[in-house]
């Protein structure tokens, strides 16, 4: 044998002796390490079917699932066919009323292409009737960045532009968090909103500077902890198709562990 074999043999039975050793220590602190348990006694997590992407989680309020829109004021004025529900004849807000949520919608602008800026294929989702996530068809198209598709409008640009093109089906994912009031109407707690536009995040727990008026910088006015959603009508024919609302957005609180 060479002196270099013999040098690199010498190494090698070193690395073996070495690799014993770590793992003969790591087999006996296997034995005597415990598994961290925090303590804390958890309610169970409620069972939830998830859909098939078509049709609303088990523990979410349908709003629209293709059929009718008798879950809003106004919505016997909007055109139904084919699954989806057109714009047509005014807004609509739901009956019932909603704070902090997870709301689903789907959309899709008008497949012709007519107007451009805020001219084009433009629409709102209103949460408590006065925060909106813009919906506007922002394929090719320009305006201002506050204002175009899934931006909070006046108020934050979304993070990209994830629109489809004209006619295609896009969807909106929202959390939004409702905020909170003292009896003199200062704000408390601010609105919070995330926002996912055909499943890329564009805004992630992003702070509301108060209502999104079109005509006067955002303020906060004291309103009820529940309200209505409105959805706009802007003079264009979109369409909307599975509409539901979740209200149980809330972690889980457990009992810390007795001292």
């Amino acid at each position: 044998m060479c002196c270099s074999q013999m040098r690199y043999g010498g190494l090698f039975a070193v690395l073996i002796g070495v690799g014993a050793a770590l793992g003969s220590s790591f087999a006996n602190s296997s034995t005597t390490v415990e598994e961290y348990k925090s303590g804390i006694v958890w309610p169970e997590p409620p069972v939830v079917d998830p859909g098939d992407g078509t049709h609303a989680p088990s523990d979410a309020i349908a709003l629209f699932d293709g059929t009718d829109m008798s879950a809003f004021n106004g919505g016997d004025k909007w055109v139904i066919q084919d699954g989806f529900a057109e714009v047509h004849g005014g807004g609509v807000s739901t009956k019932e009323s909603f704070g902090s949520c997870q709301l689903h919608v789907e959309f899709a602008t008008p497949a012709e292409v007519k107007g451009n800026g805020q001219g084009r294929g433009n629409s709102g989702i209103y949460l408590m009737g006065r925060y909106e996530v813009q919906l506007l068809d922002s394929y090719d198209n320009e305006t201002y960045f506050d204002g175009q598709c899934a931006s909070i409008y006046k108020q934050q640009p979304p993070m990209v532009n994830a629109c489809r093109q004209p006619g295609e089906w896009q969807s909106y994912d929202i959390i939004f968090e409702a905020p909170e009031f003292a009896e003199d109407g200062t704000v408390t707690k601010p609105a919070y909103v995330t926002v996912l536009h055909n499943g890329i995040l564009v805004h992630h727990h992003f702070e509301l500077l108060g209502d999104t008026a079109w005509d006067s910088p955002p303020s906060y006015k004291k309103h009820e902890a529940r309200l209505p959603i409105h959805i706009q009508d802007h003079g264009n024919p979109v369409r909307f198709r599975n509409i539901w609302i979740r209200e149980n957005v809330q972690p889980l609180v457990g009992t810390p562990p007795a001292e």
